[in-house]
């Protein structure tokens, strides 16, 4: 079978770690689907596990990708949801399995999406609504998923609040300012970069900062995959009552606390990670309804896949990698 795969571990170079090429379909469940692949997408999650950080040793060769799109053995058009876990809690009843404590995500434990086909359960598969491409729907199982989460979810935001954004050119950060239009927010973004500020506004950002800039007036809620870097500013920027929402922390995740603040103006530290079976679902009929796509930087072949992982690692990339069966 053609996959994209670790071949090792390699924290300092992790694209010495890849082979796009030939590798012996991996066992799985028996009553798992077969998914014939058309497109599929990259995360930064699979530069981490090349470098280690998303996969133990042990676990390679581990063909990566979480996210993708395609076709059952039988005809039906799907995508795939990337969080592996028990969506039954112990009294049988539906169960967020973002709350499953043993959950996983394909390529941790279980092949991934980078090939030709992927094996899932059942209950990960859900039908590609027909006005939204093979390529698009590959994009959504994790970035967008997470921002979907956090906005719909966590922020505890409605139709017409402001919302800030940090980082903006990230991933998750570009998904969140897309889906926030689609769900009515005016949306406050912030960059170092002004490519990347200027890409903002191209999406629909109403207004766009420097990072840690001090801003017009107080936002009601934050939407932080930063970290150390623009944490302090997330809080000084909410409304008493606001809410910050955090899914990664990609400039360190050890900033100062500032409690007194937290406190006084009772402020919300809302954690959010990836999105549930449920999530996906809204999030596929709000892209369906409004219309809304998500950002493509560029698609390619899966056997031009390192190029994208070159792209990707070296930051010169404007919305998802999209590779092609």
């Amino acid at each position: 079978m053609f996959a994209v795969y670790a071949h090792s571990i390699n924290p300092e170079n992790p694209l010495d770690a890849l082979t796009v090429g030939e590798i012996s379909e991996p066992a799985t469940p028996p009553e798992w689907v077969t998914v014939n692949v058309k497109s599929a997408s990259l995360n930064h999650h699979d530069i981490w596990s090349l470098k280690g950080q998303a996969l133990k040793a042990d676990r390679v060769p581990m063909i990566l990708g979480s996210d993708a799109s395609g076709v059952t053995d039988d005809g039906r058009e799907v995508v795939v949801h990337a969080v592996i876990g028990d969506s039954q809690g112990t009294d049988g009843k539906a169960f967020d399995e973002t709350l499953d404590i043993r959950r996983t995500l394909l390529s941790e434990l279980y092949p991934g999406t980078l090939a030709e086909r992927v094996r899932v359960p059942a209950q990960n598969l859900l039908d590609k609504p027909a006005s939204i491409s093979f390529e698009e729907a590959s994009c959504l199982p994790t970035a967008y998923l997470t921002a979907y989460r956090m906005l719909a979810k966590r922020s505890n935001t409605q139709p017409g609040d402001t919302i800030l954004i940090q980082g903006a050119g990230g991933g998750v950060a570009t998904a969140a300012i897309v889906l926030a239009k689609a769900l009515g927010l005016n949306v406050w973004a912030t960059s170092r970069s002004q490519e990347k500020r200027a890409f903002a506004t191209g999406l629909g950002a109403d207004q766009v900062f420097e990072s840690n800039a001090k801003l017009p007036g107080k936002v009601d809620a934050v939407i932080e995959t930063v970290g150390e870097a623009t944490w302090s500013h997330s809080l000084r920027s909410l409304r008493p009552g606001g809410t910050i929402v955090v899914s990664g922390a990609t400039s360190g995740a050890m900033p100062p606390a500032d409690l007194n603040r937290v406190f006084f103006l009772q402020l919300s530290i809302n954690g959010s990670t990836m999105g549930s079976r449920s999530d996906f679902v809204e999030l596929l009929e709000l892209m369906d309804r409004t219309k809304t796509r998500p950002v493509i930087d560029r698609v390619l072949p899966i056997q031009d896949a390192r190029v994208a992982f070159d792209s990707m690692l070296h930051g010169d990339v404007h919305g998802k990698l999209v590779l092609n069966i």
